[in-house]
């Protein structure tokens, strides 16, 4: 009698079978993308695209209005939000708006990992960019966001598959033991290959892949930053898993972005205000 596959085995299993329902990356995001990477993008197309899905204007009223971004008066219009946060931010906005949507489930277990996950995909989101601003590393801001919302994506994907492999086999018991297990292992290769599937740049996939390598690339600073961001999440509980005893400071990667102490503490008070984005 043959042994019982683990749950990596049977995940396994059920991506090479081309049954797994991938999450779609949202054309609106990629079209405001398309039009950030002119020369001289237009406020009136990025409105449009915008404020052509209702869900979406609401969603990008309701961050720019949140505590983390709002200022002295209430934002009204999509324009306005534009107008006061700037093309660069707005676009952040979008993709958290648009984004949003693959972290919910309707299996209770897998909906309280996905809101935990997404909570991390924000922080690290916005840790990066402050990181990227702090000292000049080269890297871009959009660069920095993109790469720290999306280096987890394939705990997302490994959540995605586990829902579509209970809705086939609703007898299989899965521990939250056995969930978490199968996303640290499977996550790093699963998120490198859902990106490349997005048509995502290589500099993300490699992010996605090699975010927990032992081996680092001290040129990549783009990966260092969004390694570094990662860490202080972690160290406040910001996601899935929380380590107090974390010394930030005393990181390789903390060394090899010249960070110091005061940097990384101001980094974690910022880091805990995220929190009402990813409501």
């Amino acid at each position: 009698m043959a042994a019982p596959l683990s749950l990596v085995e049977v995940i396994n299993r059920f991506i090479e079978s081309d049954a797994v329902t991938l999450p779609v990356f949202n054309s609106a995001s990629s079209r405001i993308q398309q039009e950030m990477a002119k020369p001289e993008p237009s406020i009136q197309v990025i409105e449009k695209i915008i404020t052509s899905d209702q869900a979406l204007s609401s969603q990008v009223l309701k961050i720019a209005n949140s505590s983390f971004y709002r200022g002295l008066a209430e934002i009204g219009t999509v324009r306005a939000a534009i107008l006061r946060l700037g093309f660069k931010e707005i676009e952040q906005v979008v993709v958290l708006a648009t984004s949003r949507q693959h972290f919910k489930s309707s299996d209770k277990t897998i909906n309280l990992l996905m809101k935990k996950l997404w909570q991390h995909a924000v922080g690290c989101a916005y840790g990066t960019v402050w990181l990227a601003r702090r000292y000049t590393y080269g890297v871009d801001q959009s660069q920095a966001f993109f790469g720290g919302l999306f280096h987890d994506v394939g705990k997302l994907l490994v959540l995605v598959i586990i829902e579509q492999v209970k809705r086939r086999n609703k007898t299989l018991k899965i521990t939250d033991a056995l969930l978490l297990e199968a996303m640290d292992k499977l996550h790093p290769r699963e998120g490198a290959k859902l990106l490349a599937q997005w048509n995502m740049p290589e500099y993300f996939c490699v992010i996605a892949r090699d975010h927990h390598s032992v081996e680092i690339d001290d040129k990549n600073f783009l990966l260092l930053l969004v390694r570094m961001a990662n860490m202080v999440c972690h160290k406040l509980g910001i996601g899935l898993s929380k380590n107090p005893t974390l010394i930030l400071p005393a990181t390789l990667e903390a060394g090899l972005l010249n960070l110091t102490e005061i940097d990384l503490a101001e980094l974690e008070i910022v880091l805990e205000d995220t929190a009402v984005l990813a409501d």
